[in-house]
């Protein structure tokens, strides 16, 4: 009998995927409308060692039961972020409805989130140092993302498989970065709200969302303008008592400042205003207010910087080239005395992440030191080679949305006029969640787009 290993195949007449130890097949799970399949890759922990240390990437592929046994190309999805897991589907609907049409879907865990070797305050921990845990972290940016990408294309498509590429937001900055470095292994290309600035210093970046986040709070207060001094009570309060949260850190009024982060997606509004509804117990009869538990855990859950420290940890990285980002957010915030006012409105803040938070946050504290060192760091290498996408012949487009918080728009219009052949829908029907909000259009038309059925 042979011992070598047999070939996978996929499905008997689905594209062959080439068998090697370094992936392991996992359960596959039917529920409605999909089936889904978990794979899991062994990948240098630094592409350009591959005989060095490795970790664990986790990937997910997804296909229509009826079309389970086809011969369909992949469409790989890079997540936003950084630092979130792939979406984890309940049912064929979304983008994935449209997506399924024609292709496999794979959706991949991150390095270091989801199912793929975990990144926490637990597991850099086991590293020692805060130099350790910083030149360890320096592997998580877009550029090792999309070298896993590649890993694990030729490890199911052999070397010369192509396949195509949807990302969202700072899964735009990882699809961009392939146009870059690998875009010959690519049929097409698709980005939603994540056109990223080529290079623009990071300085540059906050300046123009700053004056997004102002704009979303003077629309904000326009369609709830009990807030004003709703919000300004809740300040005043947090500034003169010691909150707690329910995980033991303390609620400072610059924590509470950081729920207008959600203020760039379709439902964000809506979410800050019910938040605030329940901010304190109701007693007509108490002489002083108290904060009420309800909204304690709901602040506590409202981001993710604890359970997912990546984004806290490499979101002014993910822009840097060649230069440190020296707390940009935090020096950038200075010149915009609108969110320290002590009268008018409360300004909430952005996507933005602060040296303070690693004392504000709990579980984000034993990374402060390897914070402040990732903040110095001046060798992060560039993540766009311009001229390579002035000759893009990738198939391409670009959602680009006209009132993004988190993504300036300016910018992302400059990168599109310097990629070949893109193909841009600049909308303002959608906010930055457009994806997640209506994936079915969005991807339909962009793709259509691509195809040449739609301008």
């Amino acid at each position: 009998m042979n011992s070598d290993p047999p070939e996978y195949i996929w499905q008997s007449s689905a594209p062959a995927m080439r068998y090697n130890s370094a992936m392991k097949t996992l359960s596959t799970h039917r529920i409605p409308g999909l089936v889904m399949t978990g794979l899991q890759f062994d990948v240098p922990l630094d592409h350009r060692q591959p005989d060095a240390d490795h970790i664990s990437v986790f990937a997910r592929a997804v296909v229509a039961p009826d079309k389970e046994r086809a011969n369909l190309p992949w469409l790989m999805f890079f997540q936003g972020g950084p630092g979130l897991p792939a979406p984890r589907p309940t049912g064929r609907d979304g983008w994935l409805r449209r997506a399924l049409q024609n292709y496999r879907v794979l959706l991949l865990d991150q390095r270091g989130v989801g199912l793929s070797t975990p990144l926490t305050f637990q597991t850099l921990a086991r590293l020692g140092s805060p130099q350790a845990q910083a030149d360890y972290l320096a592997h998580f940016r877009a550029d090792s993302i999309v070298a896993d990408a590649e890993w694990i294309r030729r490890e199911m498509l052999g070397a010369e498989g192509r396949w195509s590429v949807l990302g969202q937001s700072f899964g735009g900055f990882c699809v961009t970065h392939y146009l870059s470095a690998a875009p010959g292994y690519l049929d097409l290309a698709v980005i939603t709200g994540g056109l990223p600035p080529l290079d623009r210093p990071v300085d540059d970046i906050y300046l123009g969302t700053y004056q997004r986040v102002l704009e979303k709070n003077q629309r904000y207060y326009e369609r709830y303008p009990g807030d004003i001094e709703l919000a300004r009570g809740i300040y005043a309060h947090l500034q003169t008592h010691d909150v707690r949260l329910p995980d033991g850190g303390k609620l400072t009024p610059r924590r509470f400042q950081q729920i207008g982060m959600g203020f760039g997606s379709s439902s964000g509004f809506e979410d800050a205003h019910y938040l605030l509804e329940e901010a304190f117990v109701p007693n007509a009869n108490a002489t002083e207010r108290e904060i009420s538990f309800t909204f304690l855990r709901a602040v506590e859950r409202y981001a993710s910087f604890e359970t997912n420290p990546i984004y806290a940890l490499l979101h002014e990285a993910e822009y840097c080239q060649e230069a440190a980002s020296d707390w940009s957010a935090e020096r950038i915030r200075a010149r915009f005395p609108q969110f320290d006012a002590p009268d008018g409105p409360l300004c909430f803040t952005g996507e933005m992440v602060y040296p303070w938070m690693f004392d504000d946050y709990e579980y984000l504290r034993p990374l402060k030191e390897a914070a402040h060192l990732l903040a110095a760091e001046t060798r992060w290498p560039r993540l766009y080679d311009i001229a390579t996408l002035q000759a893009n012949t990738v198939p391409c487009a670009a959602a680009i949305y006209y009132n993004d918080m988190y993504v300036e728009r300016a910018y992302s219009e400059e990168t599109a006029r310097a990629i070949r052949g893109l193909k841009v829908w600049v909308t303002n029907e959608y906010e930055h969640n457009g994806l997640r909000a209506d994936g079915e259009r969005v991807l339909g038309r962009l793709l259509d787009m691509v195809n040449g059925e739609a301008r």
